[in-house]
């Protein structure tokens, strides 16, 4: 039945997203080139339509049966007109960031919480109130580290596709069979997605995509990977998305030691670093990817209680960061 949901999710969003691009270029949702575009000529930029549609279709029977879900369904589609409104025509950072969290905030009326925090040790903290507040951050959170990360051909469909499964095994592992459905459905949509995102891109998931992506995956690695909300647990779904949270963090460090307003775009990204080493756009994509997935890896050693092992996965991906953040990553590839 997971190979099921997997497999028609990705079969709908093939489907689904050339008739997006029929939408995009009717609504003027067109992505043209300028000094901070990496791409050449106009691409289409409401893939996240055609990832929602084919999300929530498969998803359906969930909805049906669980309320969370519900909920996230009605957080998605404020979050979806949102993107869909940036991408036709613009939208500031303060509007979109409150759409954000009204979008975020949704399924709390739905019965989504996080109660306490358990420490090592067995040690309960309760959150009461606070909970909100960390649920809140957290998906807001994840929705604008997927964001920043879609600056490059498939760069975020195909990190989030890695994500999202991990994040299934993880939730199978304690029983949250709803969860890890939802994942598999969100892995599929991305990477049948990134039959079309990927280089050269015939279209881009644009706002609407990618802060889809970073919804789902903020919300249900709650309801679900974080249901027992242990500093493991917390600290997974970080890990898995280890190359995204470290440039968002290194973006906003960035500008806030150059004077820029936090969200101000800039070519300063991992990509736009790899790219100025010499990289081409798939081989810099291929070493974002690669550096995924040893984040994905460590979470399954750390998980498994395989520390040492982890640890030193951990320790390579971040020297290898380090050293494409500081312009010392040079390769020498043939290009044709």
């Amino acid at each position: 039945m997971s190979a099921l949901f997997f497999l028609a999710a990705a079969v709908l969003a093939l489907v689904f997203t050339p008739v997006s691009k029929l939408l995009a270029y009717r609504i003027g949702a067109v992505d043209k080139p300028d000094g901070r575009r990496i791409h050449t000529s106009p691409v289409p930029r409401l893939g996240g339509v055609a990832m929602y549609a084919a999300f929530w279709l498969v998803a359906l029977p969930l909805v049906w049966e669980n309320n969370v879900a519900r909920g996230l369904f009605c957080g998605s589609t404020i979050l979806l007109i949102t993107g869909v409104c940036d991408d036709a025509r613009g939208m500031s950072a303060l509007p979109k960031l409150l759409c954000q969290i009204c979008a975020a905030a949704v399924p709390f009326a739905f019965g989504l919480k996080v109660e306490q925090i358990v420490l090592p040790g067995s040690v309960a903290v309760p959150l009461g109130v606070w909970g909100y507040l960390f649920a809140l951050i957290w998906i807001v959170g994840l929705i604008n580290t997927v964001n920043l990360c879609d600056g490059m051909d498939g760069l975020a469909a195909g990190i989030c596709c890695m994500a999202a499964l991990i994040m299934a095994w993880s939730a199978y592992r304690i029983d949250q069979l709803t969860a890890a459905a939802l994942m598999l459905i969100l892995a599929g949509v991305a990477l049948g997605f990134l039959f079309y995102n990927f280089h050269p891109a015939s279209v881009f998931m644009g706002d609407s995509g990618a802060m889809f992506l970073g919804y789902i995956l903020g919300g249900v690695s709650l309801m679900g990977t974080l249901k027992t909300t242990t500093v493991i647990s917390l600290f997974f779904p970080l890990l898995v998305l280890g190359v995204p949270l470290i440039d968002i963090s290194f973006a906003v460090l960035r500008r806030a030691l150059t004077g820029k307003p936090i969200a101000a775009a800039d070519k300063g990204h991992l990509h736009h670093r790899l790219l100025d080493s010499g990289c081409s756009q798939r081989q810099a994509v291929v070493v974002l990817y690669a550096l995924s997935f040893l984040f994905c890896m460590a979470a399954v050693l750390m998980v498994n209680q395989f520390w040492l092992p982890a640890i030193l996965l951990v320790g390579l991906n971040l020297t290898v960061i380090t050293t494409i953040i500081f312009r010392r990553f040079r390769v020498v590839f043939y290009k044709k």
